[in-house]
């Protein structure tokens, strides 16, 4: 039917959850409805606002009744930030969709034979997990409906939160994110507050003007805290008089630094970070191994999960001590250092040359003397010549960004052939259109599903490749 020039639909049931936190439903013609805010179970009315070839995209106006599979939402903010798209849906049943997630790219992307999946490696701690929080300042928060309608004058605009989902230049302001423990949120909270009652000027990334840019923090399970204030031009007497406070405000904090960057993006991988007081880094603990991690470092943003996810790459790798193993996309060498007691020689592949020396660093650290670490493109380092110097792998673990493995990597592994390969993936889509093209030389011995990011839609995937 038609209600002011836009198609509804009627008393429709939500079937399946979709990638990015989408959920889906069917016309009755068949036609795809993709919806966000609902569970699977959901019978509700469906408001079309965009119209593609294949399906369409709505949003619920009317709930007639509530799915067996809902929750209440523990977060304020939910529905309008982006980042915990699930969490009106029971944890048990956010396990069902990934697994399925899983199998289904494998199957319908890969067109893979799969054998019988171990189940879902859930996640114990299903909020405060988070050990890494990023955040932006606005000048311009995002205003509420309420706000807006109210016809009032807004005075305080300052934000200090995150990206409203497909609108870069908008912020949401964050009072508290359930992500991350505390004092993460008293952190943000007193910067952002101080920041606006010293009259500091917030970013306004349309004019690309304003002091305050960004704000990380990240966390250790031993207690050690990170603080990174990005600004975007160099203010010393608000600098001093901002990062002071802090200091004094909390003096648990272990590392304090910042960035000046008054480039067109706040990316920090360019950017120097200056210590403003105590380390430049914090350590993190597993197994008896301890890492060095400093801004810019790659570590999994879930520690406690690493560690699960660390144990079944290990096990899928079959070390016996006598292996070469090579370790792509090795980050600040966690992985390579946590199998390292029992293999023979473990070579890392790293791109970014500040996580490449954290690894060594970190070899050296903890005492371990088989590693090797080397920096660059893993598309131009993973050659044969490299090869031929550093030997000739029997396993090879690789754990890519996003987009998977470049094209020369995965031609690469089919000419050098190791044994077994481990794939761990948080994207089981470029995963499965990687595993495809290696499918003529391997077969998937074993696959495991693990849950890092509770209350989200993602999640991580590690695949044992075995020579056929």
């Amino acid at each position: 039917m038609k209600r002011n020039n836009k198609q509804v639909f009627e008393n429709i049931t939500i079937t399946a959850a979709a990638a990015g936190g989408k959920a889906i439903a069917r016309t009755s013609e068949g036609r795809v409805i993709f919806v966000g805010l609902a569970v699977p179970g959901d019978v509700v009315d469906i408001e079309v606002y965009k119209k593609k070839k294949a399906y369409f995209e709505g949003k619920v106006i009317k709930f007639h009744s509530y799915s067996d599979k809902r929750t209440k939402p523990v977060c304020g903010h939910f529905g309008v930030c982006g980042g915990c798209k699930w969490q009106h849906m029971q944890y048990a049943e956010q396990l069902v969709f990934k697994q399925k997630e899983v199998t289904d790219n494998l199957l319908r992307i890969g067109h893979l034979e799969l054998p019988e999946s171990n189940p879902i490696k859930g996640c114990a701690e299903i909020y405060r997990y988070r050990n890494k929080m990023e955040y932006s300042f606005s000048d311009s928060r995002w205003l509420s409906l309420d706000e807006i309608a109210s016809g009032k004058e807004i005075e305080n605009k300052y934000a200090c939160g995150f990206h409203i989902p497909g609108m870069w230049d908008k912020i949401l302001d964050v009072k508290e994110c359930h992500l991350q423990a505390a004092p993460s949120d008293a952190i943000r909270n007193s910067i952002r507050d101080f920041a606006a009652e010293n009259g500091f000027s917030f970013f306004n990334p349309r004019k690309q003007e304003g002091l305050l840019r960004t704000l990380l923090i990240r966390m250790t399970s031993l207690g050690e805290i990170m603080v990174v204030v990005q600004f975007f031009y160099d203010d010393p007497e608000k600098r001093n008089l901002l990062l002071n406070f802090v200091k004094e405000r909390f003096p648990e904090i272990t590392s304090l630094q910042y960035i000046i960057n008054g480039k067109g993006n706040d990316t920090i991988y360019d950017q120097e970070v200056i210590l403003f007081a105590g380390q430049d880094h914090i350590m993190e603990q597993m197994e008896g191994l301890r890492f060095k991690i400093n801004a810019k470092s790659f570590y999994q943003t879930n520690s406690v999960q690493a560690y699960e996810l660390y144990k079944i790459a290990r096990d899928f790798a079959g070390l016996t001590g006598k292996e070469t193993v090579y370790d792509l996309y090795s980050g600040t060498g966690t992985i390579a250092l946590f199998i390292a007691r029992i293999a023979k020689k473990v070579i890392g592949i790293e791109s970014v040359p500040e996580a490449v020396a954290d690894a060594k660093e970190n070899a050296v650290s903890n005492h371990i003397d088989n590693v090797s670490f080397f920096v660059g493109d893993m598309a131009r380092v993973f050659t044969e010549d490299f090869i031929a110097q550093n030997g000739k792998p029997d396993v090879i673990i690789t754990d890519p960004p996003r987009d998977g493995m470049h094209k020369n990597v995965v031609e690469q592994l089919l000419s050098v052939l190791p044994d077994r390969i481990v794939y761990v993936s948080c994207n089981s889509a470029t995963q499965a259109r990687d595993l495809a093209l290696m499918s003529e030389q391997y077969e998937i011995a074993s696959t495991q599903a693990v849950d890092m990011f509770p209350q989200t839609h993602h999640v991580e995937n590690v695949v044992l490749l075995k020579r056929k």
